[in-house]
């Protein structure tokens, strides 16, 4: 059955605004901190912090009467795919590739949330979904290729790429699953209650996979001011307040047309990049960032 096609409004753009400049951020910071502590144990210290900071919004929802427990199921679901699997998989690929890197394979997000929602979720292409993918993927290439398609004939995939790619998958599901399931009375009128209900499981997961790290003996920590201030930044912005915007602005708009604000990140990695690291934009960043709005709305018209 056909998804009702949402409206997209200039609120609800915000919205799915907000994520991708501070998902930006947290691909520069975990590349800035790839020294000072290992991966998978970064993003549990992330989600830990999280859960910290959300309990006293949320705390309710941990009670034994709570309406978490008889739909733990679903939420363990999206607790490993958007907290444990995504995040960890994008500061596994920060270890060997750049943020923007980074951020351009994650801007495949249109075609994996496409191909899932069709493969798995009953949901049907249009034509109008697809001249979005390809005029916003063509934007993402030409950022992937400086302005020059005869760079993308060199293009190599490093491991970062290849993490990269299976978080944008892991992904995709979380954000059907959060379109197609309704939450449970209690949960879905409270937003810290329902990221709350992911984390609770998320946490779980994520300690699973640095404790992994711990015993393989590939962890590392080392504490520092810079380091509290990079925990700061990702736990309140990208851990909260981003999950926040979009939870909502997929619930508002829809998987499809929210696919296309991913495509946004590499253009804010770039600003961030030229502003932290001292990498300059080019005119093709520009032009990236037209044809990404371009597909953003024609995928999204009526």
């Amino acid at each position: 059955m056909r998804q009702p096609r949402q409206h997209l409004t200039a609120a609800t753009a915000l919205l799915l605004t907000v994520p991708p400049l501070l998902w930006a951020g947290n691909a520069v910071v975990g590349r800035l901190v790839r020294e000072l502590v290992s991966p998978l144990t970064l993003n549990f210290i992330r989600w830990l912090l999280a859960f910290l900071v959300l309990l006293p919004f949320a705390a309710a929802v941990l009670r034994r009467g709570s309406p978490l427990w008889p739909h733990w199921r679903r939420y363990a679901v999206l607790g490993l795919l958007g907290i444990g699997c995504y995040n960890a998989f994008q500061y596994l690929a920060l270890q060997t590739s750049t943020p923007i890197n980074v951020t351009l394979v994650g801007s495949s997000m249109p075609f994996w949330m496409l191909a899932t929602g069709l493969l798995f979720f009953g949901q049907r292409v249009s034509r109008r979904e697809v001249v979005g993918a390809l005029l916003s993927m063509a934007g993402v290439l030409l950022v992937l290729s400086r302005g020059q398609w005869s760079q993308l004939l060199a293009l190599r995939l490093v491991p970062g790429d290849v993490y990269m790619i299976l978080a944008t998958i892991a992904w995709a599901f979380y954000s059907w699953m959060l379109s197609r399931t309704a939450e449970p009375a209690g949960v879905r009128q409270d937003w810290a209650a329902f990221l709350m209900a992911q984390m609770v499981f998320g946490l779980a997961w994520s300690s699973l996979f640095a404790a992994g790290e711990w015993g393989v003996g590939a962890a590392v920590i080392h504490w520092s001011w810079p380091l509290a201030a990079a925990l700061v930044f990702i736990v309140i912005g990208p851990a909260v307040l981003a999950y926040r915007c979009w939870g909502a602005g997929v619930q508002r708009a829809g998987p499809n047309a929210a696919a296309f604000f991913i495509n946004l990140t590499p253009l804010f990695a770039a600003l961030l990049s030229a502003a932290f690291l001292g990498e300059l934009p080019h005119w093709y960043h520009g032009a990236a960032f037209a044809l990404i709005v371009g597909g953003i709305l024609v995928s999204s018209r009526r």
